[in-house]
């Protein structure tokens, strides 16, 4: 049975909630192996003073096994 650890991440993007997610998994992924799981558990916008999203963010956990 594997061991899995489950750390807790924040990564934004100028495109989308969907690429904040490849960041914070992308970023996890330069020092964690194994990664086996994402799970967003919240997405947040900045915006601007003309009313258009700067940035999309989200705070999200990563499962990934211990070896």
């Amino acid at each position: 049975m594997a061991m899995l650890k489950v750390i807790e991440v924040l990564a934004e993007s100028k495109k989308s909630w969907d690429d904040a997610a490849q960041v914070a998994v992308s970023n996890a992924a330069k020092s964690v192996r194994k990664i086996k799981s994402i799970n967003i558990v919240n997405m947040q916008a900045t915006v601007n003073a003309k009313g258009k999203i700067d940035n999309y963010r989200i705070n999200a956990k990563i499962t990934f096994e211990i070896e």
